[in-house]
């Protein structure tokens, strides 16, 4: 329970207010217009805001570090004269 209130208070980015700001827009827009669909993607925003995940997931998007990839997924190359 601990962790739950640290993740709900701590670490709010733009990206994730934005989120919860369309999430609430679309949830009201939805109960107005009595429209099913626009209402899945209310959820699928808040849902996304609360837990700080993105469409890939956390840091799913993030750039590889190639210094810390396995020896077996280096490229080696071999100068040709």
């Amino acid at each position: 329970m601990k962790h739950l209130k640290y993740k709900l208070t701590h670490n709010w980015h733009l990206m994730r207010l934005l989120r919860l700001g369309l999430g609430i827009v679309a949830g009201i827009q939805s109960i107005q217009m009595l429209d099913f669909l626009s209402g899945i993607v209310a959820l699928v925003l808040l849902y996304q805001a609360i837990s700080d995940t993105g469409c890939c997931g956390s840091a799913g998007c993030a750039p590889v570090n190639r210094s810390q990839a396995p020896e077996s997924n280096r490229v080696s190359y071999q100068e040709i004269k």
